[in-house]
């Protein structure tokens, strides 16, 4: 089969993501064509020469996919109130979108196209109208709806996109029970990952900026951010056990660079990282974390970030959630800010919900392998649906 895939993130977003991933393991028996998302006019205006490398603008990247990077800019909608003139002008943005698709797969020879959206609810919402695909397929694997930006037109434009769709992939069992109030042939494909560099059979030289920070570590490998994180878990643990050591590696908003947590002395703030480091830093921790906020946002979130824990044997703290309940035999799962600090005292006591080896195991059992290879089955199951094309510019219920 061959796949366009559109989404949310660039090829190069330097933490990765899942609509690479997926591209990626898709592209070991398929061919692909990974659309990075136009820069609309006002975001073309602020980036910088050095920020905008210039990449071809398509890019064989494996002997069966490519990037395309649309030289095109968009025009920037999200200001507009819903109605006719948002939809007329979202529809010429994503008729633009589309001709440069359709000019690239004709010049790859592409036939009978998969259209994957990763999302990408309005720059991609008519496109499977405008590319008429075998079949389309929505991944939804964040509750966007919960963040301002996406609820102005995503209320209205991601219930119609799903409605459209072959099928609804989802990442986690939460986001599939919502995505089904649209459309009921959901598909719950699970969370991938590429655990490779996760090996806890590699030693790891210890980081400089470790060497100086004393043990008990409890670390955070990730985004500092307030919208997801619960900065008091953290402040909690680090004013109650002055003893230990919270090292936060990742970059932070500006909740996070105005907190507390800076003035406190057992708390070590050492920056983004690139990917590669990351094993190294995990390896000389004593207890990860993964202190969660419980909103919209992150009840049905599948963080990749404890598979990657548990991969290194690490022992876990993590929000309890739906989500997180797939993880109860493995993770310790807290419920308030007094659990948070209980369970990493009783994880560096000893008391372990599973022996690392079990852990491991565990966690390698999340791939990408198994992840696509979940919805390439869906696809086969449902080959005779297709998709649900609307005629209209409003694309309302159908």
């Amino acid at each position: 089969m061959d796949y366009v895939i559109v989404g949310l993130q660039p090829w190069n977003l330097p933490l990765g993501g899942n609509c690479k991933d997926i591209a990626l393991e898709l592209a070991k028996a398929h061919r692909v064509l990974y659309v990075n998302p136009p820069d609309d006019w006002l975001t073309a205006l602020r980036r910088t020469q050095a920020a905008d490398p210039a990449d071809d603008e398509l890019m064989h990247v494996g002997a069966t996919c490519w990037v395309l990077t649309p030289r095109l800019q968009i025009c920037p909608l999200n200001w507009l109130p819903d109605g006719w003139l948002y939809d007329r002008l979202n529809y010429w943005n994503n008729r633009r979108v589309a001709q440069c698709i359709q000019q690239t797969v004709k010049q790859l020879g592409f036939a009978d196209v998969v259209l994957f959206n990763d999302s990408d609810m309005v720059r991609s919402f008519y496109l499977p109208d405008l590319l008429k695909p075998r079949q389309f397929i929505y991944y939804t694997r964040d509750n966007l709806l919960a963040i301002g930006y996406w609820q102005r037109h995503g209320q209205r434009l991601e219930p119609a996109l799903m409605r459209k769709a072959t099928f609804v992939a989802a990442n986690s069992a939460y986001l599939a029970r919502l995505a089904r109030q649209h459309n009921p042939r959901t598909v719950d494909i699970g969370q991938g990952c590429d655990l490779h560099q996760f090996d806890p059979a590699v030693s790891h030289p210890e980081p400089d900026e470790l060497t100086r920070i004393a043990h008990p570590r409890i670390g955070y490998l990730g985004a500092l951010n307030a919208a997801r994180l619960t900065i008091d878990w953290l402040v909690l643990a680090a004013h109650t056990h002055p003893d230990w050591q919270l090292v936060l590696i990742g970059p932070e908003d500006d909740a996070f660079r105005q907190s507390a947590l800076h003035e406190l002395p057992n708390v070590h703030f050492l920056g983004a990282k690139p990917m590669a480091q990351l094993p190294a830093y995990l390896a000389h921790l004593d207890v990860a974390i993964n202190p969660q906020q419980l909103n919209e946002l992150t009840i049905g979130n599948y963080p990749r970030k404890i598979d990657e824990y548990l991969a290194m044997g690490k022992p876990v703290v993590a929000l309890k959630t739906e989500t997180m309940a797939l993880f109860a035999d493995y993770v310790r799962l807290a419920a308030n800010g007094t659990e948070f600090v209980e369970h990493i005292r009783g994880l560096l006591d000893g008391y372990l919900p599973a022996p690392p080896d079990a852990c491991i195991a565990f966690a390698r059992q999340h791939t990408w392998a198994h992840s696509v290879g979940l919805l390439v089955q869906a696809q086969h199951e449902l080959i005779s649906h297709q998709p649900t094309l609307v005629d209209t510019l409003r694309n309302e219920p159908v």
